[in-house]
């Protein structure tokens, strides 16, 4: 991307219940007290403060200058770095991520930097979407935009939702050692229509065509997913797969 498609206030709005639901991978990562730990992608902080409440010595990183931006507010120690070039340097002990690395369409130029970013024996702690992640949603805006513009496939050049033994690999040639990975099925209520989640969470993907269509494309792709992905009382449901795995060097 070229510019920041992401905003906090929105953000905070529409999109709250996915550091709202990290806990289970925050679980997997048990911050101890005193740990450095590295919050790639961290958004706007709001998982950030529990790794803080924990005891643990966070700086949090992000591609987004309004992301961090709120989490400086919140008093994060927080950076714009592209997590597709991380120049740490054996600094932390754990490096944790959440909602963010299916973000990142170069996943082993990401890895590569986790892996030199860890101290010996540190871990990597993740999840984002997997296989089959908003599968539903994806198909919508797919064929919306195609027809709309002649692009095909438009959501695949923007997200990286991978198989598990896909990330192991990448993983394990990083010269990680996977402890656990799964795939966990997650079907999640929205606090919205699906219109404001794909202004939100797809806001990259409708940034890909033009600016005049995509209030077009947007409500087009909702209308063809009203059926599936919208109960009889109007309450929204997103199709999520999520990836999660621990990792050590």
């Amino acid at each position: 991307m070229t510019q920041d498609q992401w905003n906090a206030d929105r953000y905070e709005k529409n999109a709250r219940f996915v550091s709202d639901l990290g806990q289970g991978v925050l679980d997997w990562l048990a911050p101890q007290a005193g740990e450095r730990i590295l919050d790639l992608g961290c958004g706007d902080g709001a998982l950030t403060e529990k790794l803080i409440t924990a005891g643990a010595d966070v700086l949090g990183v992000d591609a987004s200058p309004d992301m961090i931006a709120g989490a400086k507010a919140r008093g994060i120690e927080a950076h714009v770095v592209d997590g597709h070039a991380l120049t740490f340097d054996a600094e932390f002990d754990a490096v944790f991520s959440n909602a963010a690395l299916h973000w990142m369409k170069k996943p082993d130029a990401v890895i590569a930097g986790v892996a030199k970013a860890l101290k010996p024996g540190g871990r990597f702690v993740a999840e984002f979407g997997g296989h089959g992640n908003v599968a539903a949603i994806r198909t919508a805006l797919s064929s919306v935009i195609e027809a709309r513009t002649g692009i095909k496939n438009a959501p695949d050049a923007i997200w990286y939702f991978p198989s598990t033994s896909e990330h192991q690999a990448r993983l394990e040639a990083a010269g990680f050692s996977v402890e656990r990975i799964a795939l966990i099925p997650r079907p999640t209520p929205i606090p919205s229509e699906m219109g404001a989640w794909l202004e939100t969470l797809a806001a990259p993907v409708l940034a890909s065509v033009d600016e005049n269509l995509r209030p077009t494309i947007r409500d087009e792709a909702q209308e063809l997913l009203r059926s599936a992905l919208c109960d009889s009382d109007g309450n929204w449901t997103a199709d999520y797969m999520r990836l999660r795995f621990e990792a050590r060097l």
